[in-house]
């Protein structure tokens, strides 16, 4: 693997609108698909945004008509905003491209840095992205007035959290002591180089995914670092420690080709 550099294209008054940083994506991928560059990291902040990766339903989408970008990339639904890190890692694979390998990686690089911050988290089985993993759920709160037994969204397919009040909303998922995603990856290979990736919670305003399905997932919710801690931690103070955790991740990487004939699971927002 070459070495890794890192370009912060703005955060804050700076943030870079998703389209521009859209385009700056695709320029640096044909420049390290042609061997131009070594592999490359875009860090960044984007003013408020939602994007649909190629597997959201329309069910999934804001209800008051908010706009939508569609990207490219896998996964689903989610928001991007002032408060949270992304990072667009473009690295050239060997073919066969393992999605699932690179996915594991960034999630890696991220339990890493939540640590260092004192934070705990983990993989859910079957999702992508880094977790705080909730109680038992015995051990849960009920909601509204009713035993988690009888919890609609385990069992009606069409259960909308969105017109059910706030103790549904995915921003309340601590209160409720379920699983919460701190920072969602949706990827897309292409010509074995990666674009698109991973979106780190830091301090946004979570309500902001109460709008939407995050992720397609109806029964867990988010969080942030700022809302695990009880306090103000700003994206200036996660940058450095999530660059060294991504170089050394990434770059200590041992590749290898996909196995033929293994299954390869679609890497989700």
């Amino acid at each position: 693997m070459s070495e890794l550099r890192f370009v912060r294209l703005g955060f804050g008054a700076d943030a870079v609108e998703y389209r521009v940083a859209w385009d700056k994506q695709r320029e640096v991928h044909a420049a390290r698909f042609a061997d131009e560059i070594d592999d490359t990291c875009l860090l960044l902040e984007h003013p408020p945004v939602y994007t649909a990766g190629r597997r959201t339903a329309e069910s999934e989408r804001p209800l008051d008509g908010t706009p939508v970008v569609d990207v490219d990339r896998g996964g689903k639904i989610t928001w991007h905003g002032p408060g949270q890190l992304v990072g667009y890692p473009i690295m050239k694979l060997p073919r066969p491209v393992d999605v699932v390998a690179h996915v594991r990686r960034l999630e890696d690089a991220l339990i890493l840095t939540a640590a260092e911050f004192g934070v705990e988290t983990s993989r859910v089985e079957g999702r992508s992205g880094v977790w705080v993993l909730g109680d038992p759920v015995e051990h849960r709160p009920a909601l509204g007035g009713l035993s988690l037994d009888f919890d609609p969204r385990l069992n009606d397919e069409e259960f909308d959290p969105r017109l059910n009040g706030p103790e549904y909303a995915p921003s309340n998922a601590g209160q409720r002591r379920e699983d919460r995603k701190l920072a969602a990856i949706g990827i897309r290979v292409a010509k074995g180089v990666t674009m698109h990736g991973f979106a780190l919670n830091v301090n946004p305003d979570n309500a902001w995914f109460d709008r939407i399905i995050p992720c397609g997932i109806r029964d867990a919710g988010v969080t942030s670092l700022a809302n695990e801690l009880g306090r103000d931690i700003t994206i200036e103070e996660v940058l450095p420690v999530a660059e060294r955790h991504l170089r050394s991740v990434l770059e200590g990487a041992e590749l290898r080709p996909r196995e033929i004939g293994r299954p390869v699971e679609t890497a989700s927002a």
